[in-house]
């Protein structure tokens, strides 16, 4: 059985940053492959969810998406057509001006949140709106929009999303 995590980073930030190689690693020791498709091109919302849904999923038996900021948005739209196992969102840029998708409909019932108090960029009751109306699993941590002064928890979190779906 092949299992990919697939990650999508932020509007400013790049395929292999530290959140990225962090769980990426993690994802390996559990046996999943990694892929981080590079939206650099555009900061189009729209645009970067046709990328990901352009992307061959085929020889895949499950797929777990993980998204950070602009990332998450795109995840989530995409997760309606891919379907995936899981989806892990990183300070979701849910209910923000110049992204078009205000209603969600992910279809898996596993869906992490996870979003910093100290978030400026993302509204935490943007991420309690989200969670709240899917019944998501929401964690709220004492960081701000790039989580990397908790990655340590993050990473915590994310090992024990993924322990979750394999069981």
């Amino acid at each position: 059985m092949s299992k990919l995590v697939l990650f999508n980073h932020g509007k400013d930030s790049e395929p292999w940053g530290e959140k990225v190689l962090a769980l990426a690693e993690i994802a390996k020791q559990q046996g999943y492959e990694v892929d981080s498709l590079d939206y650099r091109s555009t900061n189009d919302p729209t645009k970067r969810v046709e990328m990901i849904l352009a992307y061959d999923f085929s020889a895949y038996d499950e797929v777990i998406l993980v998204g950070s900021s602009m990332g998450s948005y795109v995840a989530t739209v995409a997760s309606e057509t891919i379907k995936p196992k899981g989806i892990f969102l990183m300070a979701p840029a849910f209910y923000l001006e110049g992204y078009p998708q205000t209603e969600f409909n992910p279809p898996s019932k596993n869906t992490f949140v996870i979003h910093g108090w100290q978030d400026d960029v993302v509204p935490p009751a943007n991420v309690w709106r989200f969670s709240q109306q899917h019944h998501c699993r929401l964690r709220m941590l004492e960081g701000d929009h790039r989580l990397t002064a908790v990655l340590n928890e993050v990473c915590e979190e994310f090992k024990h999303f993924i322990i979750r779906l394999g069981n």
